[in-house]
């Protein structure tokens, strides 16, 4: 199977397997082994509920300020397929992925593949062609049945667990707890980077001979009056500063992948500068990021209760002059009423958006249940685009605009807002 463009593979491949999401390591493991290819010097996996994202966006920022080759993987993308692969912190280029479509194309005979999967494969593909020094893997949806947990980590770490995906990894916390804890290894260092731990994370260490790190108890910060401290095993970075990513749950983040370098040496090195420039640098489009302005924008993925927790709590760190207007866009596959809850004393006005797919839900019924939780009325718009024009227009001097509740939300956006990465 060949195609012209970029393009042409990523439709055919939504289409290409019988079901979205597959979960197994049989099928892309045997064209993994077919591939035959060259494992970086060092593999980092990022996996866990929330948090993955920064935590694989510190890495990569302060990897690259040692001086290291880079390869980050991370899923999904808010407006270019391409932000999923990136080296030395550019995008791949269509050409270079197109290519590693060809070779697994290649590879695979006749065995069928995930649209992620296909994904994973081309990162791998493309990391070891390039020789990378370090691949920092962002895991997608689970852990122990993710096409991600083909690469065997160095240090494997699980940012968060919360309630979501409930439909493929579980009804509880401790039931998720057991496929996120899945990229574990044996002898090598587990990362766990919330201070609630499941039982089911340290008994899944303790099974399979990993080495678990916990916040709080074996790595922590420090905040101080113009920074903060990493505080880790036998180790402290004194006098960082504070990371570029905006929100309250960054410095927890940021400890958590100094937590992972430093399970890392001495085959990696990471010094203090290189730890404050990486920091200095960081970006992530679409995780509490503000966009200044009169209006100002505040753009947030958030799509679940755990992260709408998080970013109600950092919506009342920054306070502002005026009122905050919500939209919002949920799949309706999604704990709607969940994430809105933690919201709602927060936000003064909603409009509730239609977002594409067969997972959404019609902008109307969105908006019922919205007002089934906040009690007031809701706004309903058709689009991302139509849902920012509105905001904007009904937006006094010191209003904010939050865009929350879904990528399928933040990206569009980010291209209307022309902050696109």
């Amino acid at each position: 199977m060949r195609f012209d463009t970029l393009a042409d593979w990523l439709a055919w491949q939504q289409v290409a397997h019988p079901v979205a999401i597959d979960p197994g390591l049989d099928r892309v493991g045997e064209v993994w082994r077919r591939l035959a290819l060259t494992r970086p010097r060092s593999v980092l996996s990022v996996g866990g509920t929330n948090g993955k994202g920064s935590v694989s966006a510190y890495l990569d920022a302060m990897l690259r300020a040692a001086g290291y080759d880079v390869g980050l993987f991370t899923s999904p993308h808010l407006v270019r397929y391409n932000e999923r692969i990136r080296i030395g912190g550019r995008e791949v280029s269509d050409a270079a992925i197109s290519t590693a479509f060809t070779r697994i194309d290649e590879a695979r005979g006749d065995v069928s593949l995930t649209f992620f999967e296909w994904n994973t494969l081309a990162a791998l593909v493309l990391f070891a062609r390039e020789r990378v020094d370090a691949a920092v893997l962002e895991v997608g949806m689970g852990g122990r049945l993710d096409a991600v947990n083909l690469a065997d980590a160095d240090v494997a770490a699980v940012v968060s667990i919360g309630l979501d995906h409930r439909e493929w990894l579980g009804d509880t916390v401790e039931a998720i707890g057991i496929e996120k804890a899945g990229i574990f290894r044996p002898g090598r260092p587990a990362i766990f980077g919330a201070r609630q731990m499941p039982y089911s994370i340290a008994a899944a260490a303790e099974a399979c001979g990993a080495r678990l790190r916990r916040f709080g108890r074996d790595f922590d910060y420090v905040e101080r009056a113009d920074g903060w401290d990493y505080v880790g095993v036998g180790s402290r970075r004194r006098e960082l500063p504070l990371p570029a990513l905006e929100g309250c749950a960054q410095l927890a983040n940021a400890a958590t992948a100094l937590a992972i370098l430093e399970g890392t040496e001495p085959a990696i090195l990471v010094p203090d500068e290189a730890v404050r420039r990486g920091l200095r640098e960081v970006r992530l489009p679409g995780r509490f990021q503000v966009i200044a302005g009169e209006p100002e924008w505040i753009l947030d993925v958030a799509h679940n209760p755990d992260a709408a927790r998080v970013l109600a709590a950092s919506l009342t760190a920054r306070a502002a002059r005026g009122r905050t207007i919500a939209v919002c866009g949920i799949l309706g596959d999604k704990d709607i009423e969940g994430i809105v809850g933690p919201l709602a004393g927060r936000v003064a006005a909603w409009i509730a958006v239609a977002l594409p797919g067969p997972r959404a839900l019609p902008a109307p019924e969105l908006a019922r249940r919205i007002a089934g939780v906040t009690g007031g009325a809701v706004a309903t718009a058709d689009g991302v685009t139509e849902a920012l024009r509105l905001a904007q227009a009904s937006a006094a001097p010191g209003d904010r605009i939050l865009a929350f509740g879904s990528f399928l939300t933040v990206g569009p956006a980010l291209e209307r807002l022309g902050a696109a990465a």
